[in-house]
């Protein structure tokens, strides 16, 4: 028995605004979310909702964690790089090299975000939202794997990847070296236990596979705040 992915959480300084943006960029729908956010609704095979929580922190330095989306054709790719500058995303430079077939993007809050180049092997069997591209080590790519059931799809020179048995994106970690860490991350995972109630349990085993519970000043509230193996956070609800 595995957690269960249940949302990427984005820290948001405007969640409406950024949740309507990525609606329109992904084409979800917009729902209800009992923890009071801005949430979307996969219209795909994607698995989990994306939430979006208010917070006062702004922006400093670059995601460690970032969508990659597909293309169908270069047409394609053109068409969602100019949905999303239309929505309000912009250009951005992160080292990119100049022959490099993707375009990287900043959303409204600066959340990067790449649009993938049509005939891209690595995702060709994956939907609109490709992969969750993630910085991250070979240990932390091995944890999720364990986390969530999902198999490795890939392990090599120190690069990893895990999907869902059900389809979906693919979640990739690039391997050493790793970005430094600057404060907490703007995206995060939130779990469900297998179990409804079995919170205690589950994160008794996630700690038994390498995470660490943790105290970012949450308070008393109704789910764990815990860090993977990176120090990552992520919610265990």
């Amino acid at each position: 028995m595995t957690s269960h992915l249940l949302a990427l959480c984005f820290d948001a300084n405007d969640p409406l605004r950024l949740a309507r943006f990525w609606a329109g960029v992904l084409g979800w729908d917009m729902a209800d979310d009992p923890r009071n956010s801005a949430a979307l609704l996969p219209s795909d095979d994607t698995g989990f909702r994306i939430r979006f929580l208010a917070t006062q922190e702004q922006k400093a330095g670059q995601n460690r964690t970032h969508f990659d989306l597909t293309s169908t054709s270069l047409e394609d790719q053109q068409q969602t790089v100019a949905r999303a500058l239309g929505l309000g995303a912009r250009h951005i430079d992160v080292g990119q090299r100049p022959e490099e077939g993707h375009v990287v993007l900043g959303d409204p809050e600066g959340n990067e975000f790449c649009v993938i180049e049509p005939g891209n092997n690595f995702l060709a069997d994956c939907g609109f939202i490709g992969a969750l591209a993630c910085d991250g080590s070979q240990e932390v790519g091995y944890f999720w794997s364990e986390a969530l059931g999902w198999p490795l799809v890939w392990d090599q020179d120190q690069e990893t990847a895990i999907r869902s048995p059900r389809g979906g994106p693919k979640i990739t970690w690039g391997g050493p070296p790793l970005m430094p860490k600057t404060g907490k991350n703007r995206l995060h995972f939130d779990l469900a236990p297998p179990v409804p109630g079995d919170q205690q349990a589950e994160v008794d085993r996630l700690v038994s596979l390498g995470a660490s519970r943790l105290d970012i000043g949450q308070g008393e509230v109704s789910w764990v705040v815990m860090a993977d193996p990176d120090g990552n956070e992520f919610c265990v609800c």
